[in-house]
């Protein structure tokens, strides 16, 4: 695979039952989106071309199987192209910094049923097209305004057949800005994207965008709304539809894990962040405050991913538990271990999800918490963090996670 804050205050405890469909990737007519408009964070033209490399591509064609009983839209070969093709696929997702352009991705992706293996082939566009240009490659601001558009377009759609695991790869690419949009209306931010000097730590060490960043790795702000443009990237809204889809969840599961490893090996034998510095402005801040606050959102986001299989599962529409998380294992990529030594080096996002695995998972995968703990405690062992701060991080973790699991759905 190339694949900020705390959050705000609880529900009241039960998750209500959530319409997909089943594990194999079929759908249900019914609940789904019954169940995601119940969420308390949810608001609630055959030709179009677009500018793919300079050239007017027609980016849909239409065909209907047994005499229109069952449409479906058929990608021409044009569009087929751009996923053999990423710079092309960049700039053709690209909707710009005004996103004028977002309306041409919007009738590129979103369509309730495509033809054949179309939906996987508009997924490996998404991913061409937002994913860097190799290991060691930052995000440009075009790659980045196209994950943007990507979560904007697909925003309250229902996904077809195939398109999730490209969707969750571009997810998994951008793990750190997803993060940072966790469903709240905090929507002051001034743009789709944060250029790469918006990284840059200010002289008590504090980055607005999260720790650790690469240099000169343009951000995307999926927290960004333009009601003018109709432009809304619910991060949280994507990832509800995408954990249906035992691939996509393998990618993201994955991606959380990958992120907790490449997180605690550049925090200190102490467990702080080593670019604190004290702030007269912030005295209540100490070293520890901003990954206290990261970890418990990790957390959150690997509670959240169960929250959705449980309600899923309840909901009768993961018609088969054990199936479902018999996939999700398959698809797997494996274990992360953060290195024994704290790390100084700041790789890009792109680097983060395609961190290599240590081997195979050991015990029950789908316990989150377990999981984690795993990790943290071999962290905090090999590391000699102190008893009291080691414990205090694996009870914030676990306050959260529990939490996740019991927000109302």
């Amino acid at each position: 695979m190339r694949g900020g804050g705390s959050n705000g205050d609880s529900g009241d405890g039960r998750a209500e039952g959530l319409g997909v469909g089943p594990a194999d990737g079929s759908t249900e007519p019914g609940g789904r989106f019954g169940l995601l408009r119940k969420h308390w964070l949810l608001a609630s033209g055959v030709a179009v071309v677009v500018l793919a490399a300079g050239i007017a591509v027609p980016l849909s064609g239409g065909a209907d199987d047994d005499q229109g009983k069952d449409p479906c839209r058929q990608l021409p070969a044009s569009v087929r192209a751009l996923a053999d093709d990423p710079a092309a696929a960049t700039k053709a997702l690209d909707p710009g910094d005004d996103l004028a352009r977002l309306g041409s991705v919007k009738k590129l992706l979103v369509h309730e049923k495509v033809c054949g293996d179309g939906a996987r082939v508009l997924g490996r566009i998404v991913d061409g097209a937002t994913r860097s240009a190799g290991k060691g490659e930052p995000h440009t601001e075009a790659q980045a305004r196209s994950a943007y558009a990507v979560a904007a377009a697909l925003h309250d759609t229902e996904l077809p057949t195939g398109l999730a695991p490209g969707v969750a790869r571009m997810l998994a690419e951008y793990t750190l800005d997803a993060a940072r949009d966790n469903g709240f209306s905090m929507k002051s931010e001034p743009g789709p994207v944060a250029p790469s000097e918006q990284a840059l730590p200010d002289e008590n060490g504090w980055v607005r965008l999260g720790r650790f960043l690469a240099p000169g790795e343009a951000h995307t702000t999926f927290a960004y709304v333009d009601r003018a443009a109709d432009a809304d990237a619910d991060i949280e809204y994507l990832i509800a539809e995408l954990a249906r889809d035992p691939e996509a969840f393998a990618i993201l599961y994955d991606a959380e894990r990958a992120n907790l490893a490449h997180y605690l090996e550049r925090l200190t034998d102490e467990g702080g962040d080593p670019a604190f510095r004290p702030s007269r402005r912030e005295p209540s801040s100490t070293a520890t405050t901003w990954p206290d606050n990261d970890l418990q959102d990790v957390a959150d986001r690997v509670g959240t991913l169960m929250k959705y299989r449980a309600a899923y599962t309840r909901d009768g529409t993961i018609s088969e538990l054990a199936a479902f998380d018999r996939s999700v294992r398959e698809r797997t990529r494996g274990t992360f271990r953060p290195a024994d030594r704290q790390l100084n080096t700041r790789p890009p996002m792109g680097d983060i999800a395609d961190r290599p695995v240590v081997g195979p998972v050991r015990g029950d995968l789908m316990d989150g918490r377990y999981q984690l703990f795993t990790v943290l405690d071999r962290w905090a062992e090999q590391r000699n963090v102190p008893p009291q701060r080691a414990v205090a991080m694996r009870q914030l973790m676990d306050d959260f996670y529990v939490r996740a699991l019991w927000l109302r759905i």
